[in-house]
C-alpha cells in the first residue's frame, strides 16, 4: 500500500512560488481550451456562411485532433529535451497565431474556405500538442505528491472554466461583430499571454523567486524539483516498457473515454443546442456555460477529494481510482437526455454529466504519479496521444450519425457509452497505481 504523508522542512520559512506557477498554468490552459472551442462556438454561423455540411464540419473539427494526437509523443520528448519553459511558451505563441488566422477564412469561399479551416485547425493541433504534457511535467517538478491531486485538478479544470467564462463572451462577440471577430480576439489574448509566460515561468531550481526551503519541501514530498532539460534520449526500449504496462494501458483507455465526453462539449454541443433544441446562438452560448461551470466545480472537488483520501491514510491507488470510477460511471447519465423533452431537464442532465466527468478527470494526476522519472514528458505525451484519439473519433463519428439519422440521439448514446468504458478500464485493468520503474538494458535502443 502506498501511503504518503506530508514532510515539512523546518530549516526556513518556505516561499510559495509553486502556487503562482499553478495560477499561470490555469490561465494558459484556459486560453488553450478557449482557442479549441472558438470553432465550436462559431460553427453554426460558419456552416451557414460557407455552406458546409455536417460531415465536412466534422472533419474540420477533427483536423485538430489528428495533428494534436500524432504530435503528443514528439511534443513530450521535446519537453524533456528542451524544457517546459521554452517548448510550452513557443507553443503558446504559435497556437494563438493559428487561432487569429482562422478568422481570415471568412474572406474565402467554397472549397478554398474549407481547405483553409482544415489546414489551420491541423496547425492549431500541432501547436497545442505540448500543452498538457507540459502541465503534467511542471506539476511533477513543482509539487509534492500530497498536493499533486488538487494542483493537477486546477489546471485540468481550466477546460471547464474556459467554456463557462468564455462561451457566453464568444457568443456575444459573434452576435455583435460576427464570427470572424471571435478568432481575432482570442488569438490576440494568447499572443500577449505568451510574453508574460517567458517573463515568469521557469523550473524550480532556476526560478529567481523560489528559496531552498520550498525546493526541499517539494523534493521531500516526492516532487521532481531537480527535473532538468537536455538529458532525455528517446529510447525505444523505454517506450516499449511503457506500452506493455497493463497499468498504463488501462489509464490510456480510461482517458479515451473521458476525452470523448470532453470533445462532444468542445465541438458539437452548441450545435446540439441550436439544432436539436432550437436555441439562438446567443442563448446557446449562455446555456453552454452552465454544464461548464458544474464541470469546473466537479474538477476541483475531484482533485481535492483524492488528496483528502491520501491525507486520511488511504492508499494512492484507492485515493486516485475512487473519484475516477464514480465520476465516469455517473457521466453516462448524458444518455437520459434522449428521453426527456423539457429544456431545463436536458440542461440539468448535461450539467450533471459534465460535473461527474470533471470529478473523475484525474488522468493527469495519475500520469504524474506513474510516469518514469527518466521520461516524464514523453510519458505524458503517450498518455495524451491515446486519450486524444477521441478528439479525432468523436467529431467525425457524431458528424456521420447526424448525416445518417438527422438526430443527436445516437450521438448521446455513443458519448455516454464511452463514460462507462472509462470507468470499467480503471475498475478492471489499471490495478495498483505506482511509479513505473524502467529497466535499463545494456544495448540502448534509440528512436
Amino acid at each position: 500500500m502506498n501511503t504518503i504523508t506530508p514532510v515539512e522542512v523546518q530549516t526556513a520559512e518556505k516561499t510559495h512560488v509553486r502556487y503562482w506557477i499553478l495560477l499561470v498554468l490555469f490561465v494558459v490552459t484556459t486560453i488553450n481550451h478557449v482557442d479549441r472551442a472558438t470553432l465550436s462556438m462559431a460553427a453554426p454561423a460558419i456552416r451557414k456562411h460557407l455552406a458546409i455540411d455536417p460531415v465536412a464540419m466534422g472533419y474540420i473539427f477533427a483536423a485538430f485532433g489528428w495533428s494534436y494526437a500524432i504530435l503528443q509523443i514528439p511534443g513530450g520528448w521535446l519537453l524533456d529535451r528542451f524544457g517546459s519553459r521554452l517548448v510550452y511558451g513557443s507553443a503558446l505563441f504559435f497556437w494563438s497565431l493559428m487561432t487569429f488566422l482562422q478568422g481570415l477564412s471568412g474572406f474565402l469561399s467554397g472549397s478554398a474556405a474549407f481547405a483553409a479551416l482544415l489546414m489551420l485547425r491541423f496547425l492549431l493541433g500541432i501547436a497545442e500538442a505540448p500543452a498538457f504534457p507540459g502541465n503534467s511535467r511542471i506539476v511533477s517538478s513543482w509539487f509534492p505528491v500530497h498536493e499533486r491531486g488538487f494542483s493537477s485538478a486546477v489546471f485540468n479544470s481550466a477546460q471547464y472554466f474556459a467554456l463557462a467564462a468564455f462561451t457566453p463572451l464568444m457568443g456575444w462577440i459573434l452576435a455583435v461583430w460576427g464570427w470572424q471577430a471571435v478568432f481575432y480576439s482570442m488569438g490576440v489574448v494568447g499572443i500577449l499571454l505568451g510574453f508574460f509566460w517567458f517573463a515568469f515561468v521557469n523550473e524550480p531550481g532556476a526560478h529567481p523567486m523560489v528559496n531552498q526551503a520550498e525546493i526541499e519541501y517539494i523534493r521531500s514530498g516526492g516532487g521532481l524539483a531537480g527535473l532538468q532539460a537536455g538529458g532525455s534520449e528517446l529510447r525505444l526500449d523505454y517506450v516499449r516498457q511503457m506500452l506493455k504496462s497493463r497499468m498504463l494501458i488501462g489509464v490510456y483507455i480510461g482517458q479515451f473515454g473521458i476525452n470523448t465526453i470532453t470533445w462532444f462539449f468542445l465541438t458539437w454541443f452548441p450545435t446540439y443546442l441550436v439544432q436539436a433544441k432550437g436555441m439562438s446562438i446567443l442563448k446557446a452560448g449562455l446555456v453552454a456555460s452552465i454544464p461548464a461551470l458544474l464541470g469546473f466545480a466537479g474538477g476541483l472537488l475531484g482533485g481535492y477529494t483524492s488528496d483528502w483520501l491520501l491525507r486520511r491514510g488511504r492508499s494512492l491507488t484507492f485515493a486516485r481510482k475512487t473519484p475516477i470510477i464514480l465520476g465516469m460511471t455517473l457521466s453516462s447519465c448524458i444518455v437520459l437526455a434522449n428521453y426527456v423533452t423539457a429544456e431545463w431537464v436536458v440542461i440539468a442532465l448535461m450539467s450533471l454529466a459534465f460535473c461527474a466527468k470533471g470529478f473523475g478527470a484525474l488522468g493527469w494526476v495519475v500520469v504524474s504519479d506513474t510516469s518514469p522519472k527518466e521520461m516524464v514528458g514523453l510519458s505524458g505525451g503517450i498518455f495524451n496521444f491515446a486519450g486524444n484519439l477521441a478528439s479525432v473519433a468523436t467529431p467525425v463519428v457524431i458528424g456521420y450519425i447526424l448525416a445518417v439519422t438527422d438526430s443527436f440521439n445516437g450521438a448521446l448514446l455513443y458519448v455516454g457509452s464511452m463514460g462507462a468504458l472509462g470507468a470499467l478500464s480503471y475498475l478492471l485493468i489499471v490495478g495498483d497505481i505506482r511509479r513505473l520503474e524502467l529497466k535499463k538494458q545494456e544495448t540502448k535502443a534509440r528512436l
